[in-house]
């Protein structure tokens, strides 16, 4: 077992990647290829509009609020066994989900399916962190940067080719059934080839900590993720409202513990680290701006154009392939450019869309497929491989080994809610903008939705900025070519 007084170089390192990778190629593929099936599960099953929102926001809200305290456990109790049992739970529930009955079973197959990725994913970053080292740990993150883009395109293509072929007369079940295998493969690769790593702190867990952050999350996340689709009733709004003394309360109790010997939760030193809490900022820009953008694209494509399932997931390939280019030549570039590359990332991301606004507006009403979209959706590709892996590897780079499996739970919780402001944001003004026009003249629907995308991208634009600011800020710290490419992490303290 590796602690923080043995640290040795494993052998098996790339090997253990390539299986913690799978974790992460099956948790983003699961968040994308489910929203492709959720039409043919509400007719099969015969769901309601909640029951189908269920599916989805119970998978994310559990997946939410279970980050923290993943990555804490990782920390206390090994990350590997916490991977390799987060894995099981993943594959068995992924099974279960494939096998439901009734939609109730569904739901709750979701909701555990969120809870076992929580603990699962928060690994991956902890296990890159403390096995790799200067130029390997950039390659590392850049291949996970790469393979998130790969699953977050392939979930929209795949769907649509698993529902459209009906392998096996299974239809949806499908898109949860695949897990099943790759789960099983890495289950056993990770047994032989993960290394355990952990620290030798007070192992006993903040139970507290874990309760007032779950709470926390779940009255911050599930308004926002339903708000929007139930109105904005009263109970909404209180539980939005009530989030934030229960943060605060949260906030102080960490503070406490860090004066006793009971190790919390979350270590609040980590926000001392400069370069950690710029990346959690920007982090909260950057991806909510790439949620908003899947979100709006989507619909615009499938509902304001008509656009099949299989259609709208090709006209998402070129976003894939440009995050999965920049994240493999990202070694090079940031030996030569340093955290500069997340400006240029930001600047490509604000040319993107300016390109797509100009390609909406033009042939948007008569778009009959995804090819005029392709050369502004690869520009924007480029971009999110040049902000998203060096993002990750800069904003964990200067965090103690002790507090990886903390961080990395931080920063994945970050993502999760980011995402979840972004599409609630610019929903606000996506469907804001659409009204009632769209029920009262149908013959402009696609007008109407071009006019709503075009809207959407100017506030994406406007988000792509601040991460280009905010970057700027963070490069002014520790700045140099090979900066980022030769970041430490102090295993021995």
């Amino acid at each position: 077992m590796q602690t923080l007084e043995s640290v040795s170089v494993d052998p098996r390192r790339w090997r253990a990647l390539l299986v913690v990778l799978a974790g992460t190629f099956m948790a983003v593929l699961d968040a994308f290829i489910v929203n492709v099936a959720l039409p043919p599960i509400q007719q099969d099953l015969h769901t309601s509009f909640a029951q189908v929102q269920l599916v989805l926001a119970g998978y994310t809200l559990a997946y939410a609020v279970g980050l923290i305290t993943g990555g804490r456990l990782g920390d206390i109790f090994g990350r590997k066994r916490m991977f390799q049992l987060g894995m099981l739970g993943f594959t068995c529930t992924s099974l279960l989900c494939g096998l439901a009955p009734e939609p109730p079973f569904l739901i709750a197959s979701r909701v555990i399916q969120g809870l076992t990725a929580s603990l699962m994913i928060p690994q991956v970053l902890s296990i890159i962190q403390v096995s790799f080292q200067g130029n390997e740990r950039t390659k590392a993150f850049g291949i996970y940067g790469a393979v998130i883009g790969i699953a977050s395109i392939l979930g929209q293509v795949l769907g649509g080719i698993l529902i459209t072929s009906n392998l096996f007369g299974l239809g949806w079940r499908n898109v949860f059934l695949v897990n099943v295998p790759v789960g099983i493969i890495a289950l056993i690769a990770g047994f032989f080839f993960i290394k355990e790593s952990t620290t030798n702190e007070n192992r006993k867990l903040d139970l507290i900590g874990v309760v007032l952050i779950a709470l926390t999350l779940t009255l911050f996340v599930y308004p926002l993720t339903d708000g929007r689709d139930t109105g904005w009733p009263l109970w909404i709004i209180l539980c939005l409202l009530l989030s934030m003394p229960l943060f605060i309360t949260f906030i102080l109790y960490e503070r406490h513990l860090s004066h006793t010997a009971i190790t919390p939760l979350l270590p609040l030193n980590l926000f001392k680290e400069r370069r950690f809490t710029l990346g959690i900022i920007i982090a909260l820009a950057y991806y909510g701006e790439n949620a908003a953008l899947f979100f709006t694209l989507v619909l615009f494509l499938q509902v304001g154009h008509g656009f099949s399932p299989l259609s709208s997931g090709l006209t998402f390939i070129p976003l894939g392939l440009g995050s999965f280019i920049s994240s493999i030549l990202m070694p090079r570039i940031v030996t030569r450019f340093g955290l500069t590359v997340l400006r240029y990332g930001s600047v490509l991301l604000i040319l993107g869309d300016v390109g797509a606004i100009f390609v909406v507006q033009h042939i948007g009403d008569t778009l009959h497929n995804g090819i005029p979209l392709f050369p502004v959706f690869l520009c924007v590709g480029l971009g999110q491989g040049l902000v998203g892996t060096p993002l990750v590897n800069a904003a964990l780079s200067t965090i103690p080994s002790r507090y990886t499996g903390a961080a990395s739970g931080v920063l994945s919780t970050v993502t999760q809610i980011s995402n979840v402001l972004g599409v609630a944001f610019i929903g606000l003004i996506f469907f804001g903008l659409l009204g009632s026009q769209v029920q009262m003249q149908a013959g402009l629907v696609q007008q109407y939705y071009s006019q709503a995308f075009v809207a959407s991208l100017y506030a994406l634009i406007v988000m792509a900025a601040i991460t280009f600011f905010l970057s700027s800020l963070l490069c002014r710290n520790k700045t140099g070519k090979v900066a980022l490419a030769n970041d430490r992490v102090n295993i021995i303290e």
